[in-house]
């Protein structure tokens, strides 16, 4: 055969077909499969809830329903409070509905000042920075404070900001076990010396409403030379002598280098915001990534935060009544039977742990069509094979909406066969 023979039958040949183009969205079927198949059962989606109206910091419409709110972080029952909407209506008039820019530009208004003043009051620090969101403020910060060749050292049960805040830094990450001081120990005690090293730790973990062992772990990081960030989101507000957090109730208000927390929770509005006395903590602003390329918050949300924040300092009524509503609520369940996170009332959170999915949606399901509505958690948001309904509980709930609350429980505990 000739060349020319043998060219003609190869250009003959069919040419092999192209791989098929694959949909970036494709990697999702999963996930949409799983949710339909949960709402071809007729169960509402747990995950897509939408308030039609919220009548205080406790209750609210649901479904045309009126419902018993045991799954927000409403934990001072701030949102509702007279003076703190005050503020924000009056900033909204003076200053309009947004900023339209980032603080580093035209997004810093006098309300921003005031939030960080009375956040520098309410710690007796010297130094804050007020972020979009909590989230904000860990990403933004552990990607800021630790970069190349330094460390970030975290807790293996970390909330999601904090494992993202890792991510988008360029510094080596190092896991411990959870709450455990020994393997921390450990693992510090195998990293170089001579790197900066951070240790990210939290007050009270969300899902399970854990408290860390913070005295312990902080004498462990700084016995290594580090230095260390407390995220004390779901402790601001009624841990410590003036609620500022685990850490103040430990009595490390001294040791502890940096403290994360947000508006969202016990401030009862949104943002984010980190404290510090360290003498360069101001430089943050120059280098944070998530601080100089997101838009401020509006005037009228810092407004109402700066009010809350004032006010909490003084909310020794309302802690107490929220740590009595955590002991009501924990002690009963747990006459009940049912196996919740932690053993005694430890913090505003009580997860109630389930068997399986399907017995945590039966009775989320169950829950809200009574009038009550909790948060139902399962992994990757939960440690693994851990599903739970978690309760979180305001300084507002009165003794019989508790009542109310657990006769509830019982009653669709033992539906779903979680309790006899």
């Amino acid at each position: 055969m000739t060349d020319a023979g043998f060219q003609a039958e190869t250009l003959d040949l069919d040419p092999p077909a192209a791989p098929p183009v694959r949909d970036l969205m494709s990697k999702f079927d999963a996930l949409i499969a799983e949710r339909q198949a949960l709402i071809d059962t007729g169960v509402t989606d747990p995950f897509a809830i939408v308030m039609d109206e919220v009548l205080s910091p406790t209750q609210a419409v649901i479904k045309g329903r009126e419902t018993i709110l045991l799954g927000t972080y409403n934990y001072m029952g701030m949102t509702f409070d007279p003076d703190v909407i005050a503020a924000g209506k009056a900033a909204l008039d003076k200053f309009g509905s947004g900023t339209n820019g980032s603080r580093m530009l035209n997004g810093t208004f006098h309300d921003h000042i005031e939030v960080e003043q009375a956040l520098r009051d309410f710690y007796g620090v010297s130094g804050a920075i007020v972020f979009s969101t909590g989230y904000m403020a860990n990403l933004g910060m552990i990607s800021t404070l630790a970069g190349k060749g330094e460390y970030v050292i975290l807790d293996a049960d970390s909330h999601a900001s904090i494992y993202d805040g890792c991510a988008q830094g360029n510094a080596e990450i190092v896991r411990f076990r959870h709450n455990s001081v020994e393997d921390l120990d450990k693992r510090l005690g195998r990293l170089p010396r001579e790197p900066a090293k951070l240790v990210v730790l939290e007050g009270v973990y969300s899902m399970l409403g854990d408290v860390a062992p913070l005295k312990e772990m902080v004498a462990v990081a700084k016995k290594h030379g580090c230095m260390v960030l407390s995220d004390e989101a779901h402790s601001m507000g009624f841990f410590g002598p003036n609620g500022r957090g685990v850490y103040e109730a430990e009595g490390l208000d001294d040791e502890v280098d940096f403290i994360v927390g947000t508006f969202s929770k016990s401030v009862g509005t949104v943002g984010g915001f980190c404290v510090s006395n360290h003498p360069k903590f101001e430089a943050i602003r120059l280098a944070c990534r998530a601080y100089i390329f997101t838009a401020s918050l509006p005037p009228s949300v810092v407004a109402t935060a700066t009010a809350s924040i004032r006010k909490l300092m003084t909310a020794t009524a309302k802690r107490e009544a929220l740590w009595r509503n955590a002991r009501h609520l924990h002690g009963g369940l747990t006459a009940m039977g049912f196996r919740l996170g932690t053993a005694t009332p430890d913090s505003a959170i009580v997860a109630v742990i389930l068997d399986d999915q399907q017995q945590a949606v039966a009775m989320w399901q169950a829950l809200l069509e009574g009038g009550l509505y909790v948060n139902m958690a399962r992994p990757p948001a939960t440690p693994a094979g851990t599903f739970l309904l978690r309760c979180s509980l305001c300084a507002e709930h009165t003794p019989a909406q508790l009542d109310i609350v657990l006769h509830m429980f019982q009653s669709a505990g033992r539906m779903v066969g979680a309790i006899d």
